[in-house]
C-alpha cells in the first residue's frame, strides 16, 4: 500500500502534546512527508519542540481551534490533518462545561469546515474511551465530536475530504493518567485509590502514534479504529509501583467510571476485528466497503469490548517490564 504521508503536507492540532510530540517523531523516522504544521495555542511549548526537535520540515503555527479564521489559514495547502487538540482533563472539564465544549465540540466544526474548504484528502481525528457511555462533559463533547467527523463524511460531498476517527484508552504516563500520581506519591508511603475494582486499557504513545498512521492509510470514511490493548487491575498497578505502600480508599470522583468501554454491544453489531485492532463501520450511505476491509471478522452477537471482560491482562511483571520501558521505573 502506498505510503499516504509520502510528500505530503500534514497539519497537527494539538501538535505540542504528548501524542502529537510522539506523532511528529514517529512520522519524520519512520515516514517522508515535504512538511509537518504544529498548531497550537502555547507559544512556550512550540519554542521547547523546535529546540529538541530542530528539524526544517516542521513548522509552527500559533492558532487555537476555537478560531475558525486562523484554522482555514493554516490549513491552506495541508494534505492530512491529525486533530489532537482538545481539553482533556476530567474535572476542569467538568469545572469549566462551556469551555469544554467550545473547544472539543465547537472546535470540532471549525476542523471539519476548514478540512473541507481547502481541499484537505484525510483527516484523523483522535477519541477517548470515555466518549463511550459517557458519565462526564469530557467524554460527552468528545462522542459529539466523534460523531461530527463522522458525519462531516456527508458533508464534504462532491469535495475530496474523507474523515475518520482513533479512538483508544489510557495513555500510560500522560499527563493526569494515574501512573505519575503513583509515581509521586510512593515517596509519601501511602496510594490514593479511588476503587480497588476498577481496570482500566492502557496504550503506549507510539502504539497511539502508528495506530493513527495505521488509520490514514486504510480509512475510506467514517470508520472509528480501536486497538487490540490490554487491561490492568488498579490494585496490580499500585503493588508494582509502590509494592510497601499504604492503600487510601477515596472513593469514585465525579465522573469516574469503574471500567472503561472501547465498543459498546449496539457498536459491536457493525464492527469488524482485524488483527491487533477493531473498526466500527459507519452507518451511512456514504460507506464504501474497500479492500481494506474485506479481510475483517465481524463480531459475535453480544460483543462487547470492555477493560473488565478484556481476554489480554498484564500480569505484575508485565506491568513493572512496560513502566521501565517507559521510564517510569527502574530495574
Amino acid at each position: 500500500m502506498n505510503d499516504p504521508f509520502e510528500g505530503k503536507t500534514v497539519l497537527i492540532t494539538g501538535g505540542t502534546g504528548s501524542f502529537g510530540q510522539k506523532f511528529t517523531e514517529v512520522l519524520l523516522k519512520e515516514h517522508n512527508p515535504q512538511s509537518v504544521r504544529i498548531y497550537t495555542r502555547g507559544e512556550l511549548k512550540q519554542v521547547e519542540m523546535e529546540r529538541k526537535f530542530n528539524n526544517d520540515k516542521i513548522r509552527f503555527f500559533i492558532g487555537d481551534v476555537r478560531d475558525r479564521n486562523r484554522l482555514y489559514r493554516a490549513m491552506n495547502g495541508a494534505d492530512i490533518v491529525i486533530h489532537a487538540a482538545a481539553l482533556k482533563h476530567v474535572p476542569i472539564c467538568e469545572y469549566n462545561p462551556i469551555e469544554a465544549v467550545r473547544t472539543n465540540t465547537d472546535g470540532a466544526v471549525n476542523v471539519i469546515d476548514a478540512a473541507i474548504d481547502n481541499g484537505v484528502e484525510k483527516v484523523v481525528a483522535l477519541s477517548t474511551d470515555k466518549a463511550v457511555q459517557p458519565v462526564n462533559l469530557y467524554g460527552a463533547s468528545k462522542l459529539v465530536a466523534e460523531k461530527l467527523f463522522i458525519q462531516a463524511n456527508s458533508y464534504s460531498g462532491v469535495k475530496k475530504t474523507k474523515f475518520g476517527v482513533v479512538r483508544y484508552g489510557n495513555v500510560i504516563g500522560s499527563s493526569g493518567s494515574v501512573i505519575p500520581l503513583f509515581a509521586r506519591q510512593k515517596d509519601s508511603g501511602e496510594l490514593t485509590i479511588t476503587d480497588e475494582r476498577m481496570t482500566r486499557f492502557w496504550i503506549t504513545l507510539e502504539e497511539g502514534a502508528k495506530l493513527v498512521i495505521k488509520a490514514a492509510k486504510k480509512m475510506e470514511r467514517g470508520e472509528i479504529f480501536i486497538p487490540k490493548i490490554p487491561s490492568t487491575k488498579i490494585t496490580d498497578l499500585a503493588e508494582v509501583i509502590a509494592p510497601d505502600a499504604k492503600i487510601n480508599k477515596i472513593g469514585i470522583r465525579p465522573g469516574e467510571k469503574l471500567h472503561e468501554v472501547l465498543i459498546t454491544e449496539q457498536e459491536a453489531r457493525h464492527a469488524l476485528e482485524f488483527d491487533g485492532y477493531y473498526i466500527i463501520k459507519p452507518e451511512f450511505n456514504f460507506w464504501k466497503e474497500t479492500e481494506n476491509h474485506v479481510k475483517g471478522k465481524p463480531t459475535p452477537e453480544g460483543f462487547s469490548y470492555s477493560s473488565d471482560n478484556n481476554s489480554w491482562w498484564l500480569t505484575k511483571d508485565e506491568i513493572k517490564k512496560l513502566l521501565v520501558d517507559q521510564g517510569w521505573m527502574r530495574e
